[in-house]
């Protein structure tokens, strides 16, 4: 097969180029060249190379511009494209970075918020749990609601008089003095409450609240939904970013726990409520109305500021803010209510085993005269010399002897009450002198009208003799 095509190739080639002869005659000589087929179709390739050499030498000058050119605009190109995705992986880098850093100031005001709610909340637990300790008969044990202590001793409380010593189970000094300095519960241990920068509105002549316009609503609607509209977003293949979506997961229960915050504090706020509740409860069972513990604590004013204008350091949350607010404005109610609470002469003059009431309040035997007589206080009588204390805060405003009386020392509580304890061996106090529950004011004697050592002990409200052992019973019951 092989042979056949060369003989082939060898047959078209002695075709194509049939051996020619070239003779030269120089001076009646002639000469000959033989030109054989394979030195024909060698000169013939090598032109052939040679023509196409030419021909693309020929090109490559000619077009060689426009090849530079092309070149140059595929580089462009490339460059062009290279340097688009370099800009591209550029934004997207600072569009994650931004979005990195969004998700962690987001982050950190949600836990900075959060831990501001926790301190708040916390300064009104504690300032709540003083009230509770300085109602507290006991210390650490939980009270019973002062309803539920007037309601079980409703029933016995006229009953108890001239039964002895039962009176005597409340402790002198049961209810505890003011904080020293009469400072209120609320100084160093209350939130930084800031007034926003704004100016104040022309204060009305009445209490009434003033309502605000439809149109005030809708601008301030298309304010807030705008500005929303107008907040920057995070791009799109950013939130697809693990990191991103576990920090935001991690914030997503920050969020909840600091709504938890605001639960907490609704209940708290129940609990104050519930408590001065109570607190009028027992005002109102003694005979003083919350209008007149209101007006206890002095004078009150200022100017009228709407309470959306106050807001807590490093809270955002106005429900928190509102509902912080209005624990705070209840417990600082309770603290006034326990303040006037301290006036209230709720205990006894005398304490101990040793003491029995010999005379209640109300008709009974003159023990001179033997006919029926009004006995204005209660009995009680001791060994002679026992210590004879104020019943409650306020000031001697009577020490010394007194007819029918002897002895007598005669304290003003404030909210219109007076108490008298007569028949005093002597007197430790003198007139102006300011004590609070459990103050000794003196001995206990047989001066004046008296059969024998006792103490006389009167309460006076409003200018009116009142039965102390319906206060005694009162403070047993919620005292205890």
């Amino acid at each position: 097969m092989a042979g056949t095509l060369i003989e082939r190739a060898w047959t078209w080639l002695h075709a194509t180029f049939p051996e020619r002869q070239i003779y030269i005659r120089s001076e009646g000589r002639v000469q000959f060249f033989t030109f054989g087929s394979s030195l024909q179709a060698t000169c013939a390739g090598l032109t052939l190379i040679l023509l196409g050499w030419v021909a693309f030498a020929s090109v490559n000058v000619i077009f060689k511009d426009r090849i530079i050119a092309a070149k140059d605009h595929r580089y462009q190109q490339m460059q062009g494209t290279y340097e688009n995705r370099v800009a591209d992986l550029q934004l997207s880098y600072e569009e994650l970075n931004n979005a990195l850093v969004s998700a962690e100031d987001r982050f950190k005001s949600t836990a900075d918020e959060l831990e501001a709610k926790q301190q708040n909340v916390a300064r009104l637990l504690s300032q709540k749990q003083v009230v509770d300790a300085a109602l507290t008969g006991k210390a650490g044990t939980p009270l019973r609601t002062v309803s539920e202590r007037v309601r079980a001793g409703a029933e016995t409380a006229s009953d108890s008089v001239g039964t002895g010593s039962s009176f005597l189970a409340a402790p002198v000094g049961a209810i505890p003095p003011a904080p020293s300095g009469g400072k209120t519960f609320f100084g160093s241990g209350a939130s930084q409450l800031n007034i926003m920068p704004d100016p104040v509105e022309p204060q009305p002549t009445t209490a009434r609240p003033a309502k605000a316009s439809m149109l005030d609503g809708g601008l301030l609607q298309f304010a807030e939904s705008f500005f929303e509209s107008r907040r920057p977003q995070a791009p799109a293949h950013a939130a697809n970013n693990p990191a991103l979506q576990s920090l935001s997961a991690v914030t997503d229960k920050l969020v909840q726990i600091s709504s938890s915050e605001n639960t907490l504090l609704t209940s708290l706020d129940r609990s104050v409520s519930a408590r001065i509740a109570d607190v009028k409860g027992v005002l109102g069972r003694v005979g003083v109305s919350a209008a007149q513990a209101e007006r206890s604590g002095g004078g009150m004013g200022g100017p009228l500021l709407p309470i959306q204008s106050v807001q807590i350091d490093g809270v955002s949350d106005t429900s928190f803010t509102q509902a912080y607010e209005g624990t705070l404005a209840h417990t600082a109610e309770l603290q006034m209510l326990f303040g006037a609470l301290r006036h209230v002469p709720l205990t006894t003059p005398v304490h101990g085993g040793q003491f029995e009431i010999t005379s209640g309040f109300g008709p009974r035997v003159d023990p001179f005269t033997g006919h029926f007589a009004f006995h204005p206080g209660v009995d009680f009588a001791g060994p002679w010399g026992s210590t004879v204390a104020a019943t409650a805060a306020g000031t001697v405003v009577f020490a010394g002897p007194h007819a029918g009386y002897g002895n007598l020392v005669e304290i003003d509580h404030g909210l219109g009450f007076h108490t008298r304890y007569g028949h005093l061996s002597g007197v430790l106090v003198r007139v102006g002198t300011r004590v609070s529950a459990g103050t000794p004011v003196g001995r206990l004697g047989s001066t004046g009208r008296s059969t024998g050592p006792h103490v006389h002990y009167e309460v006076w409200l409003a200018s009116r003799l009142r039965d102390p052992a319906k206060y005694i019973q009162t403070g047993r019951q919620v005292l205890q």
